[in-house]
């Protein structure tokens, strides 16, 4: 740097002047002093990367605190406000006739939930074409309120002319969207929207030993885009340990020969834990299960099964059959997932679909424009 020092250097060796020492050393501190302010300049005019907007967060750990803050009781209160509240699960199974779609639903929830078990009177019949029906039960446990609704499809599958048989399921599943979107646009929303929508369709296949039936195929390609589909091989005591593997197998291959997609994807995977766990659910899609709401004896305990002439088939043993998977992903471990799928996901596609649909025909979006479902079911809510 060229400093005033060293121009009024130059200037009195031109003249032919000494320069006097109290003189230079005045020149000195001068010229110090303005050096300072220079370097402060620079400093306020490019601050250090650590100073930044973008780079201020950091992390800091229980060892780094002063003492107890209390962050971890937030929890404490999540899970009060839960217990008040309750929470909702919507399920659905989906088969047909004879495949024990209710007595596995009542083996899930150890209880009388299904549409045929709460009926009085309740006479098995074939109808002649699909119709939906849902019945809804709160089951408490621990001081936990759930509100579980279970819909029901007989028909399914049933006739010998099976064509579009999916279309009723499909337009029930979009109404439950279409309903909740109606409440989140309404000005006056509730301050917690009923939610309707299907967060689980559990599906039965016939333990063949095949491999997917067209329906099969058609039936999950279609309802797979629009919500959870869990496929379950049912009365899977029906085939030997052998043949199970087998069948398990074919019908992995077809579902990814025919791009299905089931639940859990693994594009949902939000973390190596999660990715964990759901490879293990994978392995073992879909579940051979076997279901019934009756007890026997075995060594002395009581364990629910079915009685044959071989020995008993007992329902919660994993090496009898996977009923235990089952359960563990649809209550203990993925229920909340489900839920968040069906809503970050499913309904989202759905939501943004109609509303790019409305802005396409120039028409805004409204609970005034929006018609309601015209599908009907039939609701029965009891306390267990």
């Amino acid at each position: 740097m060229y400093t005033k020092l060293e121009q009024h250097e130059d200037t009195a060796q031109e003249q032919g002047l000494d320069l006097e020492p109290p003189v230079r050393m005045e020149e000195e501190k001068e010229v110090m002093e303005e050096m300072e302010v220079e370097e402060r300049v620079v400093e306020i005019e490019h601050p250090l990367p650590c100073l930044s907007e973008s780079d201020t967060q950091g992390i800091i750990k229980g060892r780094d605190l002063f003492g107890y803050v209390g962050i971890e009781a937030v929890l404490d209160q999540m899970r009060r406000k839960t217990m008040k509240a309750g929470f909702e699960f919507n399920i659905m199974v989906v088969g047909q006739s004879g495949l024990g779609k209710s007595t596995l639903v009542n083996t899930l929830f150890k209880s009388k939930v299904s549409r045929k078990s709460c009926t009085p009177n309740y006479e098995e019949k074939i109808s002649k074409t699909v119709h939906l029906q849902s019945v809804s039960h709160i089951i408490e446990e621990k001081g936990v309120k759930m509100k579980l609704t279970v819909i029901d499809t007989p028909g399914f599958g049933d006739q010998i002319n099976n064509e579009n048989c999916w279309e009723p399921i499909v337009q029930y599943v979009n109404e439950q969207y279409e309903k909740y979107l109606k409440e989140e646009l309404n000005v006056n929303r509730k301050k917690r929207i009923p939610d309707s929508r299907v967060h689980c369709c559990v599906y039965f296949l016939p333990a063949t030993g095949h491999w997917l039936r067209p329906i099969d195929v058609e039936f999950m390609r279609r309802l797979g885009k629009i919500v959870s589909i869990l496929p379950v091989i049912a009365k899977a005591d029906t085939l030997t340990l052998e043949e199970r593997l087998e069948f398990k197998q074919r019908i992995r291959q077809d579902l990814q020969a025919n791009g299905i997609r089931v639940y859990p994807q693994k594009e949902y995977d939000e973390d190596a834990e999660d990715r964990i766990l759901n490879d293990k659910i994978r392995e073992n899609i879909p579940f051979a299960v076997v279901g019934t709401d009756k007890e026997h004896q075995v060594n002395g305990n009581k364990v629910l099964g079915r009685k044959t002439k071989w020995g008993i088939i007992e329902v919660e043993n994993i090496a009898h059959c996977e009923f235990a998977h089952l359960r563990d992903l649809l209550i203990r471990s993925h229920l909340q997932d489900l839920k968040d799928v069906t809503h970050n996901i499913h309904y989202e596609t759905y939501r943004v679909k109609r509303l790019n649909e409305s802005n396409a025909n120039g028409v805004v979006l409204s609970p005034l424009t929006l018609e309601n479902g015209t599908l009907e079911k039939s609701d029965a809510e009891s306390h267990l």
